[in-house]
């Protein structure tokens, strides 16, 4: 004799490819959700909304009006309490999905040349201690950051790097900026992460490179000036002891995601150019 009526098993819903795949999309949303929470401060601020739910459930069980009435007239702002608590991590979720290749193409670094010459920085930076703090702009924008700054729009180079972290220098304390394969900016100012769990013995280099990769989707590299290791942040979380090879692996492994304005941007330059380029010879061939 079966346990379960039979009108039960009629009545539950087939399952078909569209429902695994809905459940497999809904149960991946759920673990995306809880990596994004974990370890950080928003588990003591969902438990604080989940015993706001328990308490609400209670007043509707036990009927205390006044109670429930307060509280259901607290829900419809929820929402925006939610937005505006966990913006950073809802920025850090959508830079993810935003670098993923299901929904653009993202590249590697443009030039060999251009992670060669940060390595070997880095390396000489290292071996020497002394403190240094480069950042590297993808597709999010830094220019608030930059112009925190002091503009420089020059070529990367091991020897640049080298002289702007040098001990005593004007421009040794800040960020480095790379944009578009050029140093933008040195001696820039970035946003202090806030995470509670990142190691109490970071400095504010590491605490500033991985708050910069908390608020954009740039990557950070670091040289500790008390021990020399190298480190690296990207989308919140940093990594630590790097020797050059994993510098070299982590930096080829993030790719650039293209910005879809600069092919026009770099059309009109040319066209500038080119338009410059015929003043210039045209008079000259009437002398």
């Amino acid at each position: 004799m079966s346990l379960i009526p039979t009108g039960v098993l009629t009545e539950l819903p087939r399952l078909t490819v569209a429902a695994v795949i809905d459940i497999l999309l809904v149960a991946t949303l759920i673990y995306q959700f809880l990596m994004m929470i974990r370890g950080r401060r928003a588990v003591p601020v969902l438990l604080g909304f989940a015993i706001l739910g328990a308490v609400y459930a209670i007043t509707l069980y036990a009927q205390l009006e006044l109670l429930r009435t307060i509280l259901a007239a607290a829900v419809p702002y929820t929402a925006f309490a939610l937005i505006v608590i966990f913006q950073s991590e809802l920025r850090r979720v959508l830079a993810r999905i935003g670098r993923s290749q299901l929904f653009a193409a993202g590249r590697r670094l443009q030039h060999l040349e251009l992670r060669q010459e940060i390595v070997l920085a880095v390396i000489k930076l290292a071996g020497s201690k002394t403190g240094a703090l480069i950042v590297i702009e993808r597709a999010m924008g830094l220019r608030t950051f930059i112009e925190s700054g002091v503009a420089l729009d020059s070529l990367v180079s091991r020897d640049l790097l080298l002289t702007i972290f040098e001990h005593g220098g004007a421009l040794h304390d800040g960020a480095v900026i790379i944009r578009r394969e050029r140093i933008a900016a040195a001696a820039c100012f970035l946003p202090l992460s806030t995470n509670t769990t990142l190691d109490p013995s970071l400095g504010t280099r590491h605490r500033a490179a991985v708050g910069i990769t908390e608020e954009s989707d740039c990557i950070a590299v670091v040289v500790s000036e008390e021990t020399g290791k190298i480190s690296v942040a990207a989308f919140g979380e940093l990594q630590t002891d790097l020797d050059e090879t994993s510098l070299q692996q982590r930096l080829a492994a993030h790719e650039r995601i293209p910005d879809p304005m600069r092919p026009v941007l770099e059309s009109l330059n040319s066209e500038a150019a080119s338009l410059a380029s015929e003043r210039t010879v045209g008079p000259a061939k009437t002398l």
